[in-house]
């Protein structure tokens, strides 16, 4: 699956960093809103 500029994304379910806490987050809980991804490599890898 290849996903381009402009196309709707894929829903999918990832970990995340809130309040403190670690928890889940599905990009279909925020249908309809502006949402913005920040992806990077994890600490201490090689990419």
């Amino acid at each position: 699956m290849s996903v381009r500029v402009g196309q709707k994304a894929p829903d999918f379910t990832a970990p995340a960093y809130h309040k403190g806490s670690f928890t889940s987050v599905t990009l279909s809980e925020f249908a309809g809103k502006w949402v913005m991804l920040c992806f990077y490599p994890g600490d201490f890898t090689f990419v």
